[in-house]
């Protein structure tokens, strides 16, 4: 995905919810900061997001540009509507939001997850892909080392899942090569 796909799901998100607030809280949130986030992170092809005054509107952006939609057919991306409560980022993270609003966007606003709170999330999540997820993004640099450390302690998760999540996070940190 492009920071104008992202755009146009934000755009068309916005439409159908009556809502120009949409929060985008998935991997391509990176986009919001990074326009030119390393392709190796921009893989996917749907973007998680919901209307931010009117969560519950999600469900019509799932069935209108969700996947196997017309919008997905013919664009070749889609959105993918959730629910706030999807999110495990840190606590505050609705304060952190990165604005994303442009000609593209038609005026709506996309508010993205700032990049140290959705690595963090995909930390929770933890796939492979969210720990590769996070090895790129130190690896170039798109997030600080300081900062995940002193977000650790806000993940809403049990103390035993945020230990094991701070020991993967402090493995990654001390090999990461920033200079790749």
């Amino acid at each position: 995905m492009r920071r104008e796909h992202l755009e146009h799901l934000i755009r068309a998100s916005a439409h159908l919810a009556a809502d120009d607030d949409v929060v985008v809280i998935g991997s391509q949130a990176i986009l919001g900061l990074y326009p030119d986030a390393p392709p190796v992170m921009l893989t996917s092809i749907d973007a998680d997001l919901f209307p931010r005054n009117h969560p519950d509107r999600a469900i019509a952006i799932e069935g209108a540009i969700g996947e196997g939609s017309p919008f997905h057919e013919t664009f070749g991306y889609y959105a993918h509507g959730v629910g706030p409560e999807t999110s495990k980022a840190p606590r505050g993270w609705e304060d952190r939001l990165v604005r994303l609003s442009n000609e593209n966007t038609r005026g709506a606003r996309g508010w993205c997850l700032e990049p140290h709170d959705l690595v963090l999330a995909k930390c929770v999540a933890g796939r492979g892909k969210d720990w590769s997820f996070l090895d790129e993004a130190l690896g170039h640099g798109l997030v600080e080392a300081d900062v995940l450390r002193s977000r650790l302690p806000l993940l809403p998760i049990n103390d035993e899942h945020r230990a094991s999540i701070a020991r993967n996070v402090e493995a990654r940190i001390a090999s990461a090569d920033p200079g790749r």
